[in-house]
């Protein structure tokens, strides 16, 4: 699933932001992350998961030594390296930043969908995304006038893909298959979409479900909160 994007440049604030927004939807410290080598990361991940700790003060005299911000015991992340030669990658390392690399090891010796440090989940993204929306497909003229617009068209996008898109590999197999009209191959396969996979839903969505979809009250009472984490709806000029 796509916890969060942002829209803007590969910057500190643009890292902070993204890091926020992933906390915002989730319940759990993230227990392993893999990123390309953009260094804001990892002070995007201190300020998000890290954990303010007085330094031990040296002698009796003086001041008190300012908090230091240290990642907690349970931040794993790991960069992907790659080396070019002439502009062209010849080799990819991979770099323990927080965390033991048996820990990060051992993360990955439990996942069910990949065995090593890579980005190929978020590349596969951007190529799902330029696939299915033309606002980012290159050279296209059907791209967004101002950014406030072309954001909320991705969070469109996004959301039609985790509700409305069933996803090939996630699909469930019927026992027993069911009959079709008429004399068709019985149906095998029940459709699976990414939210359906994270029990956030349990049937896939039709998109007229989609966009007349009503927000629950609980959510808008926390809109204050969150505020500061999205782009008003103020920001659109019509």
């Amino acid at each position: 699933m796509v916890l969060a994007f942002v829209v803007g440049k590969r910057n500190q604030e643009s890292a902070d932001l993204l890091l926020e927004r992933v906390k915002n939807v989730t319940n759990e410290p993230i227990p392993f992350l893999t990123s390309d080598r953009l260094p804001e990361y990892e002070d995007a991940l201190l300020h998000t998961y890290g954990t303010w700790v007085p330094p031990e003060r040296k002698g009796s005299r003086g001041r008190f030594p300012h908090p230091r911000l240290i990642p907690g015991a349970d931040l794993l992340d790991a960069q992907v390296v790659k080396v070019r030669e002439n502009g062209r990658v010849t080799e990819v390392k991979t770099k323990v930043i927080f965390g033991k690399p048996e820990a990060s090891a051992a993360q990955l010796a439990d996942s069910p969908v990949n065995d090593a440090v890579n980005t190929s989940f978020v590349e596969r993204d951007n190529l799902t995304q330029r696939q299915s929306n033309r606002r980012l497909t290159r050279r296209t003229n059907g791209f967004s006038k101002e950014i406030a617009w072309f954001e909320k068209q991705l969070w469109l996008s996004t959301a039609y893909y985790h509700l409305v898109l069933p996803h090939h590999s996630l699909r469930q197999p019927l026992e027993p298959p069911e009959p079709t009209r008429g004399t068709g191959t019985p149906k095998k396969w029940k459709p699976v979409t990414p939210a359906m996979a994270a029990g956030l839903t349990d049937h896939v969505w039709t998109t007229a479900e989609l966009l007349s979809y009503r927000v629950p009250a609980q959510f808008v009472d926390q809109l204050s909160q969150i505020k500061p984490l999205f782009t008003l709806l103020e920001a659109v000029h019509h």
